[in-house]
């Protein structure tokens, strides 16, 4: 029988600190929200290992990101209590429970609508109900709650993600996980009147999103 509580020390002591995560507040957050409570049911002794997760296997697969890229990527992203963020791709809930933990007002985005219900479920059940749910294309974002403080996007990038970055307010930041393979790369934007700068932050892989990848062009 795992102890969960112990895994999740080992994950924030072993996994997180030791990849350059040392924001305390994200610590914290990573070490009280259960991820075996986000996982498929049956898989939860996988939760806490250092690779993306399969969690929704729908119409469209759908992966938790390892917890090192999804703590460098919170963490370049600065939540401060009150954040209004969007959380794209959310899959089962995890990443919006942490940064719900992190006092953001949070509004998770999955394409399918059977996994935004479940994720739905499994916030409830981790006391995390303030989070906001909705179901709707991925690269189209939520407009209806912009302007957003910050964006994570759970997975990998192939084109700029233009309609997510017009929902930034002024000064917010985006972050994901910018190509494939091994020129992938851990991005920022961030929103300075109608442009938007860009910075890579750390070699990093993800399972690439369907929604932004880059459609083959015409050969003749």
């Amino acid at each position: 029988m795992v102890d969960f509580t112990q895994a999740r020390r080992m994950m924030v002591d072993c996994q997180l600190r030791t990849f350059d995560v040392n924001d305390i507040p994200l610590l914290d957050a990573m070490d009280d929200v259960p991820r075996e409570r986000f996982v498929l049911p049956g898989r939860e002794e996988l939760a806490y290992i250092d690779q993306d997760l399969l969690v929704g296997d729908g119409a469209e697969q759908r992966f938790m990101m390892t917890p090192m890229v999804l703590a460098r990527l919170i963490q370049a992203l600065d939540v401060e209590a009150g954040d209004k963020v969007l959380d794209v791709a959310c899959g089962r809930g995890y990443s919006s429970a942490v940064l719900a933990r992190l006092g953001a007002s949070v509004t998770a985005l999955e394409s399918d609508p059977a996994l935004a219900d479940t994720a739905k479920q499994c916030l409830s059940a981790v006391g995390a109900e303030g989070v906001i749910v909705e179901a709707g294309p991925l690269d189209q974002g939520w407009a209806g709650w912009a302007p957003y403080d910050a964006i994570l996007v759970n997975g990998a990038l192939e084109v700029r993600p233009d309609h997510l970055l017009q929902q930034l307010a002024e000064g917010g930041r985006l972050v994901c996980v910018k190509g494939r393979g091994r020129a992938a790369r851990a991005t920022i934007y961030v929103r300075s009147g109608e442009t938007f700068g860009e910075r890579t932050l750390f070699d990093a892989a993800a399972p690439l999103l369907p929604a932004f990848q880059l459609k083959p062009g015409f050969t003749f």
